[in-house]
């Protein structure tokens, strides 16, 4: 059996001019940045899973090109052992192709920006062109720009999420600057939603980031949840985890949680909204709101400055993984973190069938009846 050429770039568009025809096997996302001119874009797996779309002679040439010549060799070999006599492979694939300074047109729609600044996501079959325009799309709101809501929030933004409303209605502290990326000793005193602002558009400006300066209450739960995708919980306190969560389940919408305290924290997803009777809300986990001794915040307890890094990033993939429709999420599943041993663990969570947050059938007692069975709660810990 004749082997497979490797053959350069300008040959290729030389014989590509003569009549041969040139594919290139690279995934959608990687053809969005950009492709050889008049190169046919089909994906190495498609291309050997019926290559008589594209040749049904099998002794007609074929020229095939990837991101560097690996997978077009690949593909070649595959295709050799279908029967194909006249094969050559790209050495040096597309990278070299532009390097020479051969014609290439373009890949997709989007602008220079967007295919530079989310390139390796592109290059991810799981994301790609669909996915990447899917996360410009989406809307997150995010509670709390303080510990949490940092990393979570500059990750989003990184990644391309098209809008993002941060709710917050505390000022910049210097203590903050401890464990809270977001701010800066120049920005003491700021509202950390303008402040957040600020960071966030300097390292994306494709990003909506709308500051919102409010506490989370009955009165504002309904309008901040109800306009978005997802909720990511940032929040310091439990009136506002427990707003948060109803809100979640009336509106349909998946909340990522988070918690830290001193050196451990705590990750999960409650998606009761989207599918009542089968998976936890937050009030399944904690029926009750604990007593304040027993549930100190980050100013009266402390926090490893490093933790809310760690658990605002996992908040972060968990949120991706929602919005993109990847893999696995942690509804159901609690994961703890303890950073001086250095150790996660998963404890399983079930739908409470009594619960009065999610329970199916259950009337919802509105948000009011919660804020006083808090403030009860606050008042019998004093």
């Amino acid at each position: 059996m004749p082997g497979i050429e490797e053959i350069s770039p300008a040959e290729a568009r030389r014989r590509q001019l003569a009549g041969s025809r040139l594919v290139d096997v690279r995934e959608p996302g990687e053809h969005a940045l950009g492709l050889p001119e008049g190169a046919l874009p089909l994906p190495r797996a498609e291309l050997e899973a019926d290559p008589a779309r594209v040749a049904p002679d099998t002794d007609a040439e074929l020229l095939l090109i990837c991101a560097a010549g690996v997978r077009s060799m690949l593909a070649a070999r595959a295709l050799q052992a279908r029967g194909y006599r006249r094969l050559a492979s790209v050495s040096g694939g597309f990278d070299r192709w532009r390097a020479e300074g051969l014609p290439e047109s373009a890949g997709a729609t989007e602008d220079a920006d967007f295919l530079e600044r989310y390139s390796r996501h592109l290059r991810l079959p799981q994301v790609g062109l669909e996915g990447q325009r899917k996360l410009a799309a989406s809307r997150v709101l995010m509670v709390g720009a303080g510990g949490l809501g940092s990393p979570a929030a500059y990750y989003l933004a990184a990644a391309g999420v098209g809008t993002i409303v941060l709710a917050d209605d505390d000022v910049v502290d210097r203590s903050n600057l401890q464990r809270q990326i977001l701010h800066a000793e120049a920005r003491i005193g700021v509202p950390k939603v303008e402040s957040a602002r600020q960071a966030l558009a300097a390292l994306n400006p494709r990003v909506d980031v709308r500051a919102v300066p409010v506490r989370v209450t009955a009165d504002t739960v309904d309008a901040l949840v109800s306009g978005v995708d997802l909720v990511v919980d940032g929040a310091d306190n439990f009136p506002v985890r427990y707003l948060l969560s109803d809100a979640c389940v009336q509106h349909g919408k998946p909340l990522v949680y988070g918690a830290v305290h001193r050196f451990e924290g705590q990750v999960s997803v409650f998606d009761a909204g989207r599918h009542r009777g089968e998976a936890p809300c937050y009030r399944c986990l904690f029926p009750e709101p604990p007593a304040p001794e027993d549930a100190p915040n980050c100013a009266e307890a402390g926090v490893l400055g490093v933790l809310p890094g760690v658990i605002g990033l996992l908040q972060a993939t968990e949120a991706l993984k929602l919005l993109l429709g990847l893999g696995q999420s942690l509804s159901g599943r609690l994961l703890h973190f303890d950073a001086l041993a250095m150790r996660f663990r998963e404890t399983r969570l079930r739908a409470d069938p009594a619960c009065p947050g999610c329970a199916p059938g259950r009337p919802f007692p509105g948000y009011e009846a919660l804020e006083l069975a808090c403030r009860a709660q606050a008042r019998g810990g004093a």
